[in-house]
Formats: C-alpha cells, sequence, structure tokens
C-alpha cells in the first residue's frame, strides 16, 4: 500500500479546486455549476465513461482497471452546500451570500477527484470503480435515495459502497471508524394537540391544550428514563411549539415538533407508537386530544463488518495502525449514505479535519491539509479491495 507521500504532488492542484468548490457553494439539487465542474474534471482525466443528470445534477464516474474483469465498488462524495452566511474570512470565502459550505462537501468533492485523478492514470487494480459524486445531502428529499431509487446500484452493478466525512476535532493524517452503527437514524414528527378555545379570564370554561403540550412534552422524556433499556440509546428532542395569538385567549391547538434519533430500528418502531399513545393519553385525560404525524427520514449509518475491516486496512496501510481509531464512538447525527448502506454492503469513514470549527458553523472551513489523506485513503481502498 502506499503512503501518504505518493499523494503529495496533487495537493497544490486539488487545493484549487477545493477553494473553487467554496467560493462557489449551491445547494439541494440546483448544483449546476458544481456538477458542470465535477464533470469537466473526470472528462480532462481521461475518464470516458460519464453519466450525468442523476436525481437532477448527481454524476457517476467509471473507471476500468487494467487488471481486467472484476467486481465494481462505488466510492461516494456529497457535493451540496448550507444555507449559512459565511463568517470564516478566508481568501477563498463563499461569493454566495448566505451559502457557504458549512460541512465540508466542498473537500469530500476534491478529494474524490483527486483520487479519480490519480486512479484513471495508474488503474493498478482489477474490476471497476463508480466514482459517485451526489447533490442534496443535506435536504429532504435525500439526494441519496434518489439516487437509488433511478436505480444507480443496480446500472452499474456496484456491489460495495464506501463513503467518508470530515470531523473536526479527529488530527489532521488521523481517521475514526467502527463497526456497526456509526450514525444514528433520523425521523421527524408533527404532534398537534387540541382542546378548546376561550378566554384567558375564564380557563375553566376552556380546555388549555398549551397546558396539555406542556405535561406532553415532559411526559415524552419517561420514554427514554423509564421505557427503555438504558444501555440503549434514544433521544426524542422537541424543537417547535407553536400555540396562541393573543395575551388574552386561550388557543383551540398547540404544535409541537422534533426529531427522534437511535441507533435501533425497534426503537423507531417504540417511539413512533409510544409517542402517540401517550400524548393522546395525556390529552385525553385533560379532555382533549392529539393528532400525529410520523416520517421515517433517514436510517441508521451502519457500516458492514468485512467492509469496516477493508477501510480500516486501507487507512492503516496509509498513515500507520495508531493513526486509526477503529472504536470510534457512534454519533447521534444522520447522514443520507444510510440509504446506500442499506442497499450494499459497505463503510463510512471518518478523516481528520483538524482543530476546526465545527461542521455547520459559519466559521468552519475544511482544512485542505486533510485532502492527500483522503486521496490516499480512497486509492489503497481501491487497490486492496479490488487487487489484481
Amino acid at each position: 500500500m502506499r503512503s501518504v507521500e505518493a499523494f503529495r504532488y496533487l495537493q497544490s492542484e486539488v487545493t484549487e479546486w477545493r477553494r473553487y468548490l467554496h467560493r462557489n457553494p449551491e445547494l439541494g439539487y440546483e448544483l449546476h455549476n458544481t456538477a458542470r465542474f465535477v464533470a469537466e474534471k473526470l472528462a480532462s482525466f481521461g475518464i470516458n465513461h460519464i453519466e450525468t443528470n442523476i436525481a437532477e445534477t448527481g454524476i457517476v464516474a467509471l473507471i476500468q482497471g487494467e487488471g481486467g474483469y472484476g467486481p465494481t465498488i462505488g466510492l461516494r462524495a456529497d457535493m451540496d452546500a448550507l444555507p449559512i452566511l459565511e463568517t470564516s474570512n478566508k481568501p477563498w470565502s463563499s461569493e454566495s451570500s448566505g451559502n457557504m459550505h458549512g460541512c465540508g462537501h466542498d473537500g469530500h468533492t476534491a478529494m474524490l477527484l483527486g483520487a479519480a485523478k490519480y486512479l484513471a492514470s495508474t488503474r493498478k487494480f482489477k474490476g471497476t470503480v463508480a466514482l459517485i459524486f451526489q447533490p442534496a445531502e443535506e435536504v429532504l428529499p435525500s439526494g441519496a435515495l434518489r439516487m437509488i431509487q433511478e436505480g444507480v446500484l443496480e446500472r452499474f452493478g456496484i456491489s460495495q459502497v464506501f463513503g467518508m466525512h470530515n470531523t473536526p476535532g479527529i488530527e489532521i493524517g488521523k481517521f475514526g471508524i467502527r463497526h456497526g452503527p456509526i450514525l444514528g437514524s433520523l425521523d421527524e414528527f408533527d404532534l398537534i394537540v387540541t382542546g378548546r378555545g376561550g378566554h384567558a379570564a375564564k380557563p375553566n370554561e376552556a380546555i388549555d391544550p398549551i397546558v396539555i403540550a406542556a405535561q406532553v412534552i415532559v411526559g415524552l422524556q419517561t420514554l427514554i428514563s423509564r421505557r427503555t433499556n438504558p444501555m440503549e440509546a434514544l433521544v426524542i428532542s422537541i424543537t417547535k411549539l407553536n400555540a396562541g395569538t393573543a395575551y388574552n385567549i386561550i388557543p383551540e391547538s398547540a404544535e409541537l415538533a422534533g426529531t427522534v434519533r437511535t441507533y435501533s430500528s425497534n426503537l423507531r418502531d417504540f417511539a413512533e407508537r409510544q409517542i402517540l399513545e401517550l400524548a393522546r393519553g395525556v390529552a385525553r385525560g385533560f379532555g382533549g386530544d392529539a393528532e400525529l404525524k410520523y416520517r421515517r427520514d433517514c436510517p441508521v449509518t451502519f457500516n458492514d463488518t468485512a467492509s469496516t475491516d477493508q477501510a480500516i486496512n486501507a487507512a492503516r496501510g496509509l498513515v500507520g495502525h495508531a493513526a486509526v481509531n477503529d472504536k470510534m464512538a457512534p454519533r447521534m447525527g444522520s447522514e443520507d449514505f444510510a440509504y446506500m448502506l442499506d442497499a450494499r454492503p459497505g463503510a463510512m469513514m471518518y478523516i481528520g479535519n483538524g482543530s476546526t470549527a465545527p461542521l455547520h458553523n459559519p466559521s468552519y472551513d475544511f482544512d485542505d491539509e486533510a485532502l492527500c489523506f483522503g486521496i490516499g485513503y480512497w486509492v489503497n481502498l481501491v487497490e486492496t479491495t479490488l487487487a489484481a
């Protein structure tokens, strides 16, 4: 396997690509300039099979190895930015006011492009690499799900799929991963509590949905503290509460909304069932009622055992054993790459971004010193997984 020094010659060029993408962020599926930039770079590397306009602005490009027939593995990078006003004050700061690459997708795209250039020039593997450049990781409906629904995995014969995400707080040149669940599922819900409106001076003649909603919010926490195994993770967060129009009116209804996150499909079922049961029980006890709309937005990001071993091996071949934490603590954030891991075995790897601002922060910036480590990881993964 190759050390990171084998990829240093790409540093300057890939840094230029990354900073261009950072200056020109685009959102969701509207990645027309980004997709054009990526497609043009891929073509310049001598890659002949490039398909565009997948899930609107997604791209899949194929590189065949010189070792002959073999399996096809997918490498995925997300491309979209966030609707945040950047405050990093870097010379390459966003030129699109109110939009920025606040999650490092510019770095993800640049690293996969760098790996594509290297692999297209060497082709020291057997089989095919499918380079998946995905739109709309940050919005719903998910870009990963859209690409799957449009048949990307079947059409290109992808048997395994791998993703990589930067993370502030891990040193440059280090990696983190774990077997099994590494990120939580994400569900969203809207809960409408109904009562009976009236005058604030005569609460006895009304059924106050705000009081009911307050009891529901407190009661939901007992689903975690008293109804689930304390060794299993479940997070229920109420993030919206809307009710009322005036100081002297008890409203007819109160609207709550929030998220459910867990590593267990059974706990997703439990939460959907019990949120409604608890809310209705509380509301009806006060003479009101409750209705629930529950949406399952993203599954658990689950790393397959064999694929995770391949990822660990590739990273350690690049930076050494100690620089790869293979027991990284799982996180409750979610990632739509989970849809791809639901459909195919694979693994999500985390790459260090150093002591930068957190993700989704207006001061965040991808650290260009991480680029060669990401490129090297991708190349080692391909050359070992598809060994000729």
